[in-house]
């Protein structure tokens, strides 16, 4: 992709970090991680890694934002 692409993943991720802001408790385990992987020039990609209680009804509303934004959304669900 191009750096016109690498530019919108990243304020695709800035407009998460907004929105989510108040899931990122700075004294605690965070709720929301974000990852800006931009090894693959061709793929960058936004990975957004949800914990927590509340993990599945924060999930459906960061896919919805990036969907609002654009984005194409796969969800991986782990359970550790």
């Amino acid at each position: 992709m191009t750096t016109d692409s690498i530019t919108s993943l990243e304020d695709l991720a800035d407009k998460v970090d907004d929105e989510f802001t108040p899931y990122k408790q700075p004294t605690e385990f965070k709720s929301i991680s974000l990852i800006n992987d931009t090894s693959s020039p061709d793929r960058p990609t936004l990975i957004i890694h949800v914990d927590g209680e509340e993990a599945s009804s924060v999930a459906d509303r960061v896919e919805k934002v990036c969907a609002d934004h654009g984005a194409h959304t796969q969800r991986s669900a782990t359970d550790l």
